[in-house]
């Protein structure tokens, strides 16, 4: 008998001792992860922040996990009845752990390994686990874990109410998909906020915790329909409702509104990597009390923006309108025979280019954009080059000319598919470069009623190169205004001739482009290059007075608890780059641009009749297409053509600024001129010339050659020196000389 007592003592002595080793070397193992009273209050998620359009609508988020935190009195309370009927029923009655579950955790889960009989783990330890993760590891992890979460448990109860143990627990959970917390998962599955939820939704959502994965809506239904009847049964078994409803829940359908994105995220994808950048930079120069700098994607600020959504939404809508029309015209001239094997040849050179030749006909699975709908299919590296080729890309972007604050932001066609931005992209400007040789031309003591010869021209030196007219015209002479008015290249041609390179690129440089000017004779026609953004840029200095200002896109940002941590001023820094009297002539001439020239479709086709100025342009062989409009409150720059100069329409009627570039802006605003209120904010009048400048316009745009004119051409020689001789430097001298006192006897008269 006393052997027998001596062995049970043994072997309770020795079950102790292991116990006691085990708890020994587990409590080694977290007590990093066991936090104080201080570090649970302080304890922060990783939020998101929101991007905010300047009339309060959602344009995006940037986060290192998606989540949106959200307050208790935000969650439906049959999202908390479900929660706790699924997860945890004596939820209000323990203070953190339960006895009863974590017995049959220790016996089933950790002694028999048997994870089938579920965690046990009450929301206040699951939340522990949310709050600070696991380590990983066999069998003395998992030890682990439970002991120091059964701790934090009991810590975590101390610290908060229950309520806001539920709003975190709902704010920390993973529903997969790198989707975290409640709001966030609302908006993914269903697009709507969590306080809108359905009871039916709420469970669907709830029954996702057991296995994200496995009861994902989206790709198991019938698994996530199944979940969600088990937590509906749970809530009328713990009387959250009565049988009668529970079974007419039951029997629902599961409907989901799946969503990738936040709601109302995509409209402006490619603004909000401009937002990312400029507030980046911005909260670079900010500290957190703390002394740490903000986290743009774990500090859930909130980054209010100067773009305006009903502008973007119109903006984005008219290249769904356009485009398409347009891709199935350039799709059909490249079916024919000759445009086959043009793009073959071009194909092939692109080929040769990447080094892919030798793996043309390899098979590539990759998603593909299409104005139907983009889709998955499997093309040889040749055919998808092809697709490539033959897509027809288009930027738009508006800013304000007075503040510099962008407006809409309009980067491609397709973010997912075609990331590169093609506000940015840089270009042959083609005719919207005129304005800047002609606001050179008037500072140099031009008038806009100076006549500018239409004579033909070959240049010595140049293989006889001559300047066309697009009518191919020639002969008389057109004023200054009626020369850019109607887009004319000789006359252009002449003026710059007569200017000199040096003042355009003076102009130039001071308008900021970062294409470096060459001097060459094709460049008064537009071959220097510029992107959208430039070309906003230097428009702008026609409508406000000649100064060089934005753009710039983030007006303030505010932390997650309301404390604004930047605000800035409605203009940015100003440089002059022209006088006012050029700017206002410029504005004027460029009104002329769309009431008379080639932008008179603005109106006669489109509808577009407030007051606009601005001028298209169209680059060699149709390759590139361009509409730059403007008035006092607003400027809108659009361009659209193939990635490749080798592939374009074979005709202006296509091809040209005016068929292609033109009706992106056109319907944008059209759309605006039918919103009162967008139109009031943005459509400002041009202002009247000054008196001194009243008639500076008023002169035909074209005359005939004179008897003198005539008597001058014969002994003009065939063909021009392009670079400047000694001669010509003289005499260009003696014009502005001579222009100067023409000017100033007029202003005195």
């Amino acid at each position: 008998m006393r052997n027998d007592r001596n062995t049970i003592f043994r072997i309770f002595l020795t079950a102790f001792l292991l116990t006691l080793a085990v708890l020994v070397v587990a409590y080694a193992g977290m007590s990093d992860r066991i936090k104080s009273k201080n570090e649970l209050l302080n304890f922060k998620n990783a939020t998101a922040s929101s991007v905010m359009s300047e009339d309060g609508q959602l344009l995006g988020k940037y986060f290192y996990e998606n989540r949106t935190n959200i307050s208790f009195d935000q969650l439906p309370e049959h999202l908390v009845d479900a929660l706790i009927a699924t997860e945890d029923v004596r939820f209000y009655d323990h203070h953190g752990t339960d006895a009863r579950s974590f017995l049959r955790v220790l016996f089933k889960s950790l002694l028999m390994n048997d994870r089938s009989s579920g965690g046990g783990s009450t929301i206040t330890q699951q939340l522990a686990k949310n709050m600070f993760g696991r380590a990983s590891g066999g069998f003395m992890a998992l030890l682990s874990n439970k002991i120091s979460e059964l701790i934090m448990a009991r810590r975590i109860e101390k610290v908060y109410t229950k309520n806001e143990i539920l709003t975190l627990y709902l704010n920390t959970v993973a529903f997969g998909e790198n989707v975290f917390g409640i709001e966030a998962a609302s908006a993914r599955f269903f697009n709507k906020s969590t306080v809108d939820l359905s009871i039916g939704e709420s469970a669907v959502l709830v029954g996702m915790l057991k296995a994200n994965t496995y009861y994902n809506p989206r790709r198991n239904p019938e698994n996530a329909r199944a979940r969600r009847n088990v937590v509906l049964s749970q809530m009328k078994k713990y009387n959250f409702f009565d049988s009668a409803t529970a079974d007419s829940l039951s029997l629902l359908p599961l409907v989901i509104d799946y969503s990738r994105k936040a709601r109302s995220e995509g409209i402006a994808d490619y603004f909000l990597v401009q937002v990312r950048k400029e507030a980046e930079e911005i909260l670079k120069h900010i500290k957190a009390p703390d002394g740490s700098v903000p986290d743009l994607e774990k500090d859930g600020l909130v980054i209010t923006t100067t773009l305006n959504y009903a502008l973007q939404e119109y903006a984005v809508r008219s290249f769904s309108e356009h485009l398409p029309v347009m891709q199935r015209r350039l799709d059909a001239q490249y079916k024919t025979s000759s445009g086959r094997r043009t793009l073959g040849q071009v194909t092939s050179r692109e080929l040769v280019r990447l080094g892919l030749e030798k793996r043309a006909s390899e098979m590539r699975v990759q998603e593909i954009f299409d104005w139907n709908g983009t889709y998955t299919d499997s093309l040889s590296v040749s055919d998808s080059l092809k697709h490539s080729l033959t897509l027809l890309h288009a930027g738009l972007m508006a800013m304000d000319p007075q503040s510099g604050g962008v407006k809409a932001w309009v980067g491609g066609i397709d973010f997912k598919t075609q990331p590169y931005d093609q506000v940015l992209a840089t270009r042959q400007l083609a005719s919207v470069f005129k304005p800047v040789l002609y606001s050179a031309a008037l500072e140099d003591g031009f008038e806009p009623c100076r006549y500018l010869d239409n004579d033909s021209i070959k240049l010595s030196g140049f293989e006889d190169w001559s300047p066309e007219n697009f009518d191919h015209s020639y002969g008389g002479k057109y004023s200054l205004s009626g020369a850019l008015a109607r887009s004319m290249n000789i006359p252009t041609f002449s003026l710059f001739l007569e200017l000199g390179f040096d003042k355009v690129n003076e102009m130039w440089r001071k308008m900021r482009f970062s294409f470096e000017l060459v001097n060459t004779p094709s460049l008064a026609l537009g071959t220097a290059e510029g992107s959208i953004k430039e070309v906003a840029i230097a428009y702008s200095s026609f409508v406000n007075g000649g100064y060089r200002l934005g753009p710039w896109c983030v007006t303030s940002i505010i932390t997650h608890s309301g404390d604004t941590i930047y605000s800035r001023e409605t203009t940015g820094e100003k440089v002059r780059i022209m006088t006012e009297r050029t700017s206002q002539l410029m504005s004027a001439m460029l009104q002329k641009a769309v009431r008379e020239g080639t932008g008179v479709s603005m109106s006669s086709v489109y509808g577009v009749d407030f007051p606009l100025a601005g001028k298209t342009g169209t680059s060699q062989d149709y390759a590139d297409a361009w509409f730059a409009a403007f008035n006092p409150g607003l400027v809108m720059v659009a361009r659209a053509g193939a990635s490749s100069r080798s592939i374009h329409f074979n005709s202006g009627s296509n091809g040209s600024g005016s068929a292609l570039a033109l009706p992106l802006v056109a319907l944008t605003l059209k759309k605006v001129k039918q919103n009162r209120q967008l139109r009031e904010t943005l459509i400002k009048t041009f202002p009247e010339l000054p008196p001194d400048l009243a008639g500076a316009l008023d002169c035909p745009d074209f005359r005939d050659d004179s008897f003198f004119d005539i008597i001058i051409d014969i002994f003009e020689k065939d063909k021009k020196e392009y670079y400047d001789t000694p001669e010509r430097r003289i005499k260009r001298r003696v014009n502005r000389i001579m222009r100067n006192i023409f000017k100033k006897r007029r202003y005195e008269r």
